[in-house]
């Protein structure tokens, strides 16, 4: 059991929010201090260039981040309806075969007391 099922739903859902804001922002500052690395190298481009360097390479590392992320999401659904499908194929079968077990009890049950 994770500490998120014992909560109540809106307050997992605040919980979400909040880890949701914290991951954009460390996103945010992740793309800003790889964009300052990349650009401290460039100590010959004028200032006002390197910092529009920077601004670009932030928002292309950003936009990288994000779209990993969508990836990720969306392998999780796919996933997801996989292990589904597979757990109701499980069940089913598992139903089945205690079906066919209450079958056979009840059939040797039979038997037994139509030959005593």
């Amino acid at each position: 059991m994770t500490a998120m099922e014992g909560l109540p739903v809106d307050l997992r859902a605040f919980h979400s929010e909040v880890e949701g804001q914290l991951m954009a922002s460390a996103a945010h500052e992740d793309s800003r201090n790889a964009a300052a690395r990349f650009a401290a190298g460039l100590d010959w481009l004028p200032e006002s260039q390197r910092a529009e360097l920077e601004r670009k390479f932030a928002a292309e590392h950003l936009a990288l981040t994000r779209a990993s992320w969508q990836r990720t999401v969306r392998r999780g659904e796919e996933l997801r309806g996989e292990y589904e499908k597979v757990y109701r194929a499980l069940r089913a079968r598992l139903l089945a075969g205690l079906l066919l077990a209450v079958a056979l009890l009840v059939a040797v049950d039979l038997m037994v007391l139509v030959s005593v």
